[in-house]
């Protein structure tokens, strides 16, 4: 909680001066994109073992020098200012050592992403030197320490082929790496799939884990651990393989861990032999000090994930699926005893309060099966309780569940919260949370101070404030959600953003956002891609709809979408549209234009060829030509489950549901959207698009990035996106 102690000789006269200020001084301005581009983007917490400090990096955006710098934060625990510790290099991912005298963290300041380490005074609060440990050519991320101080964990991506001692697998992917930079010739060649993936070629790499030791009293070099391991020069491979281990994964929990007493780690790999057709993600283990991988997971044929060991080592939580292929599937929480090897479905049949609403009649109600998906999950230090959070209605809350008697499940805090973790002494919690009118600040919480008057929820306490100084002076409106029935008699769930000063007497115009997944869903939450307050900001309603398929309604919903892209989802979404503009007299629905992005632009292309009723439309990195998509993509797991097997096997599916075959009907003024480097949907998607719109001499306009993936992330990049796509829709919309 920061703290606010002025005096009162000091604040009457600024109250006076402030009210002496003419209203429009006082008055908030539309939320704009630089208003976006200063806000400091948080990372997840990580309290300090003594339970004093708050560890967490904050992203820096310039955006004249088209560039993001994370650097590493503090704050007490206890509530105070937070600052900025290291303020001469860029700093992320801060991971305490055992004895919080010292903390690691990833730096690009020499030779690309590296694993640094800094000397910490506890007392002051404050960095007292920094070294770099790791000088690897392949460069380092995904730090982690061991329980006993003695070794650090990383992630590289190398050459599998260099495979031998430590020395010489350190100098045999220097050679290469430095081969291929200097290398005149840049070409390729795959003898499978999976060779490049979401925005980059893989050029024969693979993510492997290694450990570099660390000398207790921080200097770095040879010498022995406590447990007798010689410590050389070179960081040891300890997955090595023509495997991924890592799985490779787009954010989240680890998957990998260290054992309470350093000597195994858990990690999740994929062995199958044509990885882009499966999901089969196993639990493997192996001993720190080397030795032969065990896989633990080896009878279920879907994916599990997220290994985290209970702090007593008598387990292993983790998350898992049961339908091999399918990416959505419910992700459950799962313990593994590590002494019997047996596994448990911990939220199996639980019972207790859990938040959730009648699919057919809207109403709130307690559930006594819980459906919804496990997201990042935390032990208690005693080993007797898992914390975990779980998305449900446009949120996701905290909840716990304790070990053993598995009969207890509550609600712990309400809001859009994430990114847990414990204080050692295990009686606070510490998240992110986030809503549609503010990015991630960081939330502690005392577990068991709830709070009557709000059903029991957690009361929690704000310890970060480094968005408050812009978003004060931005006006702002809440995520209002709206219920309507959908398809097959369903309750669909809405939401409605209205503009700054709103007046309930006028007339608005509508942006129709659709979200992507489309196993996704619309919520109380933040974007920085898709923003609804920067989408409302100049003067139109904003107005989303979690169709089925949407995450947070319980896995019968999300799987109606399966093999039914163009089918249930549009009638919600032209309902949820109906809807709208019956029940808000302030909608405009001659002024409509829709815009999505993924599946979402997917649904834009269906849209255009099944109704006219928008006065234009956007359409980002959508799916245009089903069957070229699926040769062209690199996850074909995603599409052969989604429209029922490959175009080899049941081609009609594709063929029903490909916006392509319906471009007769096209007639939308229509902005297309796509990035060359963007691999789930292949930029080709786009310019066929595009092609067949200017053919038709329907009014379209194509904006290409060579240089973004599926999202765009640079800084000026963004600055066009947002400025082309709102001067579309004003275009053909604004009166």
């Amino acid at each position: 909680m920061r703290t606010r102690l002025f005096a009162v000789a000091v604040i009457l006269p600024l109250l006076s001066a402030l009210l002496a200020l003419p209203v429009a001084a006082q008055t908030k301005h539309p939320f704009t994109f630089e208003d976006m581009m200063k806000l400091k983007r948080v990372g997840e917490p990580v309290p300090s073992p003594d339970g004093k400090w708050v560890l967490f990096s904050v992203v820096d955006l310039d955006l004249a020098a088209n560039k993001k710098t994370p650097h590493i934060w503090i704050v007490p625990l206890a509530g105070g200012q937070e600052r900025m510790l290291i303020g001469d290099q860029d700093g992320d991912r801060p991971r305490w050592a055992p004895d919080g005298k010292r903390f690691a963290f990833l730096s690009n300041k020499e030779d690309g992403s590296q694993v640094w380490i800094a000397e910490f005074d506890g007392a002051a609060g404050a960095v007292t030197g920094v070294d770099k440990l790791t000088s690897i050519a392949t460069e380092a991320g995904g730090e982690l320490w061991s329980p006993d101080g003695m070794n650090i964990l990383f992630t590289s991506d190398v050459y599998p082929e260099c495979d031998g001692s430590p020395e010489a697998e350190f100098s045999c992917n220097e050679r290469r790496t430095k081969e291929s930079q200097t290398s005149k010739v840049k070409a390729l060649i795959f003898d499978r799939l999976l060779y490049r993936h979401w925005n980059a070629y893989k050029e024969g790499k693979r993510s492997h884990i290694f450990v570099q030791s660390v000398n207790p009293q921080g200097a770095f070099g040879d010498g022995i651990d406590a447990h007798g391991n010689g410590v050389g020069w070179a960081p040891r491979d300890l997955t090595p393989g023509d495997y991924d281990s890592p799985v490779f994964s787009l954010g989240g929990q680890d998957n990998y861990a260290f054992s309470p007493d350093g000597q195994e780690i858990c990690y999740t790999s994929n062995h199958d032999k044509v990885e882009a057709t499966s999901t089969n993600n196993d639990l493997w283990l192996v001993p720190v000090n080397g030795g032969a991988a065990k896989n633990i997971t080896a009878d279920n044929p879907a994916s599990d994930s997220t290994p985290l060991y209970s702090p007593d080592g008598k387990y292993i939580a983790y998350r898992a699926q049961q339908r091999p292929g399918y990416e959505s599937d419910r992700f459950r929480l799962m313990l593994y005893d590590r002494k019997t090897g047996e596994k448990q479905d911990v939220l199996k049949d639980q019972r207790g309060r859990v938040f959730q609403r009648n699919s057919k009649t809207g109403e709130r109600m307690d559930s006594t099966n819980f459906d919804l998906w496990v997201g990042t999950i935390a032990w208690a230090p005693d080993s007797k309780t898992i914390y975990f959070s779980s998305e449900a209605l446009g949120h996701s809350m905290v909840h716990s569940v304790e070990v053993g008697s598995l009969e207890h499940l509550e609600r712990q805090t309400d809001g859009y919260d994430d990114d847990l973790a414990i204080s050692p002494d295990g009686r606070q919690i510490t998240f992110t949370r986030m809503s549609v009118r503010a990015p991630s600040e960081i939330y502690v919480a005392k577990i068991g101070d709830q709070d009557p008057a709000k059903g029991g929820i957690l009361r929690t306490i704000q310890l970060t404030h480094l968005n408050d100084a812009v978003l004060s002076q931005a006006a702002m409106s809440p995520a209002e959600e709206f219920w309507f029935t959908g398809a097959h008699g369903d309750k669909v769930e809405g939401f409605l953003v209205k503009p700054p000063n709103f007046d309930v007497s006028k007339k608005y115009p509508v942006k129709f956002l659709i979200h992507g997944g489309p196993e996704g869903a619309w919520g109380d939450d933040w974007s920085y891609r898709w923003n609804p307050e920067l989408f409302a900001a100049n003067g139109y309603v904003v107005i989303m709809i979690n169709f089925h398929g949407s995450t947070g309604y319980g896995q019968k919903f999300i799987d109606a979408i399966n093999g039914d892209w163009g089918g249930a989802p549009f009638e919600d979404l032209m309902k949820g549209l109906d809807y709208a503009e019956k029940t808000y007299a302030f909608i405009d629905k001659d002024r409509e234009c829709a815009l999505g992005a993924s599946y979402g632009g997917y649904a834009i292309n269906w849209i255009m060829g099944h109704t006219d009723r928008f006065k234009c439309l956007v359409s980002h990195d959508g799916m245009f030509n089903a069957e070229s998509a699926w040769g062209t993509t690199e996850e074909l797991w995603f599409n052969n489950w989604e429209f029922k097997g490959t175009p080899l096997e049941n081609r009609a599916s594709y063929q029903k549901w490909s916006p392509h075959q319906y471009a007769k009907n096209f007639k939308t003024p229509t902005l297309v959207v796509h990035g060359q480097l963007d691999y789930r949907l292949d930029v080709s998607e786009g310019f066929q698009l595009f092609t067949t719109l200017q053919t038709m001499g329907v009014p379209s306009k194509m904006l290409y990035f060579p240089d973004e993936g599926h999202w765009v992330l640079k800084p000026q990049n963004s600055q066009l996106w947002w400025k082309t796509v709102n001067d579309w829709v004003d275009q053909w919309v604004k009166k």
